[in-house]
């Protein structure tokens, strides 16, 4: 049988088989590297179980980790979409870092600005996000209480996952998409024996035949140790013409002569908070 894992709680999986059916299943062995998302072959065990025979090979894998460990968020999204709001006050560097990850994954970001009912509060968050706007990221001002339906439009036709701090308003965004939720999420949670499932792990629902949500828990961190310097280089989009035109092949862009990214940042083509951030993650991009 084939089937998609559309929630998971600790090493126990629920996947939905092709003819729609719930089934909670548990990987073979000790080590599991299944994420909210994936394709997988299973094998039914018993009326209500089964056995994870075997993941199918992923368009795309989002997940933090640092030298101990690797968090998966979510398997074959075709779309990331990072929830900020107008307050509370979002970390710049907590955006970046998932924006950064989606680049490595060749993942359509999308920023969405919540609460923007609170319109005095507005300009200075449009502001802080006006250089990734620069950027050409997408962004898009809403209010999950009154107008979540603008963000439908950007998710149809495709898997999007849902990622941001707590207090950003993604689950209220959530609910307003995907009415039936709580619902879809006690199921879930009688299926798989946990009142815990909905903070804890990813989600997927169903906003029509082609369109799929994945919720994930609030972040307050996004390490990015599985990617080396080069990989977080080449991340930054406006870091990309700059590339290999330092004097020095190994160049770290910090005191070394004639670095290309240095004078593009001297030069106002790069932002010196972007480039900033770049150096704060390549010191620390072990830490998560």
């Amino acid at each position: 049988m084939e089937g998609r894992v559309v929630a998971a709680h600790g090493r126990q999986y629920l996947v939905e088989t092709t003819d729609g059916k719930l089934l909670p299943c548990f990987p073979r062995g000790k080590k599991s590297d299944v994420a909210c998302g994936d394709r997988v072959d299973i094998q039914q065990t018993s009326d209500d179980q089964g056995v994870i025979e075997a993941i199918q090979p992923r368009t795309s894998l989002l997940y933090r980790s640092n030298e101990i460990k690797q968090k998966l968020i979510a398997a074959n999204v075709d779309q990331l979409v990072i929830v900020v709001a107008t307050e509370p006050a979002f970390s710049d560097e907590l955006v970046t870092r998932a924006l950064l990850a989606a680049e490595s994954e060749e993942i359509e970001p999308l920023i969405v600005l919540n609460k923007c009912d609170l319109s005095e509060r507005v300009p200075a968050a449009r502001e802080r996000l006006k250089v990734l706007a620069d950027l050409g990221y997408r962004i898009v001002e809403l209010s999950a209480l009154k107008h979540a339906e603008d963000l439908r439009p950007e998710l149809h036709g495709v898997t999007s996952v849902l990622v941001g701090q707590s207090g950003m308003g993604k689950s209220t965004l959530v609910n307003a998409l995907v009415p039936e939720a709580n619902a879809a999420t006690r199921e879930i949670s009688q299926a798989l024996d946990s009142g815990k499932h909905t903070t804890t792990h990813a989600t997927l629902y169903h906003l029509d035949a082609d369109s799929q949500l994945i919720d994930s828990p609030g972040l307050q961190e996004f390490g990015l140790g599985h990617l080396d310097r080069q990989e977080i280089e080449y991340a930054f989009r406006e870091f990309r013409p700059y590339l290999g035109q330092c004097r020095f092949r190994d160049c770290r862009h910090n005191r070394e002569p004639d670095c290309a990214l240095t004078a593009a940042v001297n030069a106002g083509k790069i932002d010196e908070r972007r480039f900033a951030v770049y150096h704060r993650i390549v010191g620390t991009q072990r830490s998560t």
